[in-house]
């Protein structure tokens, strides 16, 4: 598996963050550039990606000329309605819209309103919307990854704003980068925008930097920042390592306990109501119950019960009281289980997972079409609802 590292030479920018892994991956500049188009940034913006030299160091840049189709702001519900509707069913719109959504939460807690009616000013331009959803699709498109930042450099001064002039970093900056490693290398101006910080968020960036464990670099890029700093590159730097290690398994394992019994001597009626109670406990994942022959040849029910191993010693109590058995046989297992991916836009009800081999499937849990009368019918909700979340997710 790939370890990035970014190095904030300069600092971090969205279009320093894109400019820096198109130039350590030079092969994903056409589908990034067709993914700022399919997400709604108009083809009047101009978005190119140039080579470039400041000081000592050559590298690329991102540029995003947006002044024949300027969008002075937008909120984050109009954002995020628009990205869902027009990226396609890729992971992409996952990152892109996480990164809004820091973003917004950054932003609500700044100005104390809620997230859902945060207005961009700055970060609702289109130059904007390009830089988020082009790290959006370099992030999906390089795949399995860990990420680390270098400490980050603070900068000082005052940046202007729709608000008037706010102190650097910007107070919603200053709430993102909160756990990350900071540092004053005595240059003003601002270093880490807002969107550099939400990107880093969104990633879960090591904010200890690379570490001392070997690694292989396999490659670097460096992408410039549209500012000149003075006696520095205002580049930020990716090295990417090889670590060695397997690509990261798309399952958690933990560990549960299983507990299974044999019923031969409750009635039907009786047994359904005590595993209806058993599947009300807390810590009770499943339970499940199939025919089988016991002693003697005699019918009997066979009880599977599954809880999380805290709840054991409470769950086998109700076991002995809720039904017949005077006798349990109980193993704590492994349980490997697909992460669920829960998405920034889902609806309620939408199980979604990643499984081996990067394939997505999605499935409506069958409590949103329960009062759909009709087996055909309620078929035909469920696979519009999975149909709805990905139009609105991807």
């Amino acid at each position: 598996m790939i370890h990035i590292h970014l190095d904030p030479v300069g600092g971090i920018a969205g279009d320093m963050f894109v400019a820096a892994l198109l130039d350590a991956f030079p092969q994903h500049r056409t589908g990034m550039l067709k993914a700022v188009r399919k997400a709604g940034v108009p083809a009047s913006v101009i978005c190119r990606v140039a080579a470039h030299r400041g000081h000592a160091l050559a590298g690329k840049r991102f540029i995003v000329d947006d002044s024949r189709a300027k969008r002075h702001h937008a909120s984050y519900l109009e954002i995020r309605e628009m990205l869902a509707r027009r990226l396609p069913a890729t992971g992409v719109l996952g990152y892109a819209a996480a990164v809004y959504l820091e973003l917004a939460e950054a932003e609500a807690k700044v100005h104390g309103i809620p997230y859902r009616k945060v207005t961009f000013h700055e970060l609702g331009g289109w130059d904007s919307v390009a830089d988020v959803v082009a790290a959006a699709y370099l992030i999906h498109t390089i795949g399995l990854a860990t990420w680390s930042v270098g400490p980050l450099p603070l900068g000082s001064g005052r940046v202007k704003s729709a608000h008037g002039p706010l102190p650097v970093p910007a107070p919603a900056t200053t709430l993102l980068l909160k756990g990350f490693t900071t540092f004053d290398d005595g240059i003003p101006g601002e270093r880490v925008t807002p969107t550099g910080a939400a990107i880093l968020k969104t990633l879960d960036c090591d904010p200890l930097g690379l570490g001392r464990e070997p690694r292989r670099l396999i490659g670097t890029g460096i992408g410039f920042g549209a500012r000149k700093l003075p006696g520095i590159s205002n580049v930020l730097r990716a090295l990417v390592f090889d670590d060695g290690k397997p690509a990261i398994r798309p399952w958690l394992t933990g560990r549960i306990a299983k507990i299974e019994f044999e019923v031969d001597d409750q009635t039907p009626e009786d047994l359904a109501v005590g595993l209806d109670h058993l599947r009300a406990m807390k810590g009770v994942l499943d339970v499940v119950q199939w025919p089988a022959f016991g002693k003697k040849n005699r019918m009997a029910v066979h009880v599977q019960v599954l809880c999380g191993e805290s709840y054991r010693d409470g769950v086998i109590a109700e076991c002995f009281r809720e039904t017949a058995t005077i006798g349990l046989r109980v193993a704590d297992v492994e349980r490997p289980m697909l992460m669920r991916e829960m998405r920034r836009l889902d609806a309620p009800g939408i199980k979604r997972v990643r499984r081996p081999g990067g394939a997505v499937t999605a499935k409506a849990d069958i409590d949103l079409v329960s009062g759909v009368k009709g087996a055909a019918e309620r078929d035909a909700a469920r696979r519009a609802a999975v149909r709805s979340a990905r139009r609105r997710q991807s």
